[in-house]
């Protein structure tokens, strides 16, 4: 009967009034096929084999987080965690199987037991503590990456290569992750279409209390509700880590909210009552589909992240103005609905298929032009030297004659994946990435290795894969050199502290290391504490300021960047620079305006202007085939306020 009321009330033979209902009833399938159809016409690298493989594989994890956020949704509820329980799900495969020899067949149950136990934790604390899902769930995301993070001790984890094939290709051309995106697609549309408790999710979501008095256990309902949810996140955990050869304690980090905006833009009411998994698998594609266009359009980082928030906005929207509108809800529902969805989405196929190809040959020439093209993928932008990095690559690539695509992994391992997969399927003549995590960066290099594709690192290396050159500085001497250079100011005693870089990264781990080792040599130097502030500055400062209540008699502090150190000095206060001698790292503008002001005492500087420079330089020679060396190593410099007037990064 509810379906009846929000039937059109226009007359089916109305073309006008039909061409209306079909677009409210498929609104993200339009949305879908006019990006697929305006991204063809605009870049000649989207429509290949290659690239929209590329797209099936980074929309998989996103799609098998929302197919099991969908059932929650659905039964209007929230769950937040699922990015959280995928890592921790990811981590405990590999700790269990690699760190203690766990046969891996009993190690991917323990991650799916992980998953399940997480969701019913989350199902438990929603149903019977009656708390609200956003709190409840908000609370487990915490939770388990706290616990990812406890477990793998803030570093990767090597995956065993039985569970890495998941991320490898069947018959050298068909992604894995694909396959397993499918897969679980048709479970959750069989679970939402042809299961009691489907029906039960639909039931809760449209009237809660109508459902318990029509005799429904809401509560266990619930339980089995979120159980799923982290069933599929466990899942996508796996994938995840599958495609990194690795499990990483920060990977899927944010993955919720795409999660959700996949289900959302796929017809879903966060209102509950609606939702069906092919809307969500369309979704995820979105998403992708977006993503991975943008990357080839060359458009800024920043502005990818304005555009999906448009987005999403859009899709709400148009969920609201499809039921003022009186259109049919998304559900699974309705046998006489699903022959007309198929025949809707043949339809679809057919008219994408009609049109793709006749925008193919707008493209019908080679895509080169007179510049040779490369890609540059920083691990973040979030940080003046990995912006100062940028700069120099690309005034480089601009006096060269270079065309130099620059993007930002935002500290995800995964995007970077993405990123430099894109970069492969369009053919350029170089790619140059400053790895997020050396580990996790090593399968996208293969595949760009395998293409003939010249890999030019810069700042961090990459492992078990092929570079042709490595621009870096050595970060563990440089952490030597911040070691001696506090101590020495010290006179060799004093009680210090160490801010400490992002968890799982490797410049973290390599400058850390650099710490210890150089207070070897300088026994009556006492570290009274170390805590990461993940290389930001109000992370620096409120990290320090809580150790200060512990310790208010330090005299010294190491922070693994610039930024840390400029937040640990404004919590130190008159402090910085008179009775507390602050040393940074990295030589970044602000940094070195803090040298000269004399409240930091050093920066340990890698000259990143310089870093980017040479990495283009080098690249450029590869794509010529001329010789260059295995690595390129620009020296670190300790900048005080003696020296500070001659140096620039």
């Amino acid at each position: 009967m509810a379906t009846d009321t929000l039937k059109s009330t226009t007359g089916a033979g109305g073309a006008p009034g039909g061409l209306r209902r079909l677009l409210l009833d498929n609104g993200a399938l339009t949305a879908l096929i006019v990006l697929v159809i305006a991204l063809s016409a605009l870049s000649g690298d989207f429509l290949t084999t290659d690239n929209l493989l590329n797209i099936g594989v980074q929309a998989a994890v996103t799609a098998i987080l929302a197919f099991g956020v969908t059932f929650v949704i659905v039964s209007a509820g929230i769950d937040l965690s699922v990015g959280s329980v995928a890592a921790l799900s990811a981590t405990v495969l590999a700790w269990s199987a690699t760190s203690h020899g766990v046969p891996v067949v009993l190690a991917v149950l323990m991650a799916v037991a992980t998953g399940i136990v997480a969701g019913l934790v989350n199902g438990f604390l929603v149903a019977y503590g009656k708390l609200p899902p956003f709190i409840a769930t908000l609370a487990m995301l915490s939770v388990a990456r706290g616990l990812s993070l406890v477990i793998s001790q803030g570093s990767p984890i090597a995956l065993p290569g039985s569970v890495s094939h998941l991320g490898d290709t069947l018959g050298g051309w068909l992604p894995v992750p694909v396959l397993v995106m499918v897969v679980m697609g048709l479970i959750a549309a069989f679970v939402l279409g042809r299961t009691y408790i489907g029906r039960s999710m639909y039931a809760i979501g449209g009237n809660e209390e109508a459902a318990r008095l029509s005799g429904l256990r809401v509560n266990r309902q619930k339980l089995a509700i979120y159980a799923l949810s982290g069933l599929f996140a466990a899942a996508a955990g796996i994938v995840l880590a599958a495609r990194l050869s690795s499990a990483q304690p920060q990977a899927a980090d944010g993955y919720e909210l795409d999660a959700i905006a996949a289900v959302v833009i796929g017809g879903a009411s966060l209102a509950g009552g609606t939702g069906k998994a092919s809307g969500t698998l369309i979704g995820a594609l979105i998403l992708a589909v977006l993503r991975n266009g943008l990357n080839l359009l060359s458009v800024s980082a920043f502005w990818q992240q304005v555009v999906i928030g448009v987005v999403i906005a859009l899709a709400v929207l148009l969920d609201t103005v499809r039921r003022k509108a009186g259109a049919t809800p998304v559900t699974s529902g309705g046998g006489g609905n699903k022959g007309r969805q198929a025949v809707t989405y043949v339809l679809a196929a057919v008219v994408t298929v009609a049109i793709v190809g006749a925008t193919s040959f707008l493209h019908g020439g080679s895509s080169s032009s007179g510049k040779p093209r490369m890609g540059l993928s920083l691990s973040t932008l979030n940080n003046p030297f990995f912006v100062q990095i940028r700069a120099g690559a690309q005034a480089e690539a601009e006096k060269l004659g270079v065309d130099l695509t620059v993007t930002d992994a935002q500290n995800d391992a995964s995007q970077q994946a993405n990123q430099l997969q894109n970069f492969t399927s369009s053919g350029l003549g170089a790619i140059i990435v400053n790895p997020v995590d050396s580990d996790a960066a090593s399968n996208a290099v293969k595949g760009a290795d395998k293409a003939g594709i010249p890999v030019v690192a810069v700042d961090r290396g990459v492992n078990k894969a092929s570079v042709d050159t490595l621009v870096a500085s050595d970060n563990v001497a440089g952490g030597e050199l911040a070691a001696k250079t506090v101590a020495e100011k010290l006179g060799g005693r004093g009680k210090i502290v160490i801010l400490q870089g992002q968890a799982g990264t490797s410049a973290a781990r390599e400058r850390a290391a650099g710490f210890a080792r150089g207070l070897k040599a300088y026994p009556g130097i006492r570290v009274v504490a170390q805590q990461p502030a993940d290389f930001d500055r109000t992370k620096g400062l409120d990290v320090m300021s809580n150790l200060l209540q512990a310790h208010p008699d330090v005299q010294g502090v190491i922070a693994a960047n610039d930024e840390m150190a400029l937040g640990a000095i404004k919590a130190l206060g008159s402090k910085a620079g008179k009775s507390v001698q602050v040393v940074g790292f990295d030589g970044t503008p602000d940094g070195l305006t803090a040298v000269k002001d004399g409240t930091l005492y050093a920066s340990v500087a890698q000259q990143p202007t310089q870093l980017g420079r040479i990495a283009v330089d080098n690249a450029l020679k590869a794509v010529k085939g001329e010789k260059v060396a295995p690595t390129v190593k620009v020296p670190v410099k300790v900048v005080t306020k003696d020296n500070v007037a001659g140096f620039s990064g």
